[in-house]
């Protein structure tokens, strides 16, 4: 596997993957607390630092099986 399709795997399963994690551990916040402006949709708390975390390794782990299987010849882009 070149270092090209490496990457550009791996950056398709981070994305995927941080779009799994996204909605976890999600609440609303309190519709008396809004202020004029304010989406009631959006979340208290996001905590988008230790999604991004839990993405990458999650991803890793996803793209090392993914290398693995593709190394020994299971899956291949060629004929």
């Amino acid at each position: 596997m070149s270092l090209t399709l490496g990457f550009a795997v791996y950056v398709v399963i981070w994305w995927l993957t941080l779009f799994i994690i996204l909605p976890w551990g999600i609440s609303r916040v309190n519709p008396d607390d809004l202020l004029p402006g304010e989406d009631p949709g959006a979340p208290a708390k996001p905590q988008l630092l230790k999604k991004f975390i839990i993405t990458t390794g999650v991803s890793l782990v996803f793209f090392v099986i993914f290398y693995f299987v593709y190394e020994s010849g299971v899956i291949s882009f060629r004929e």
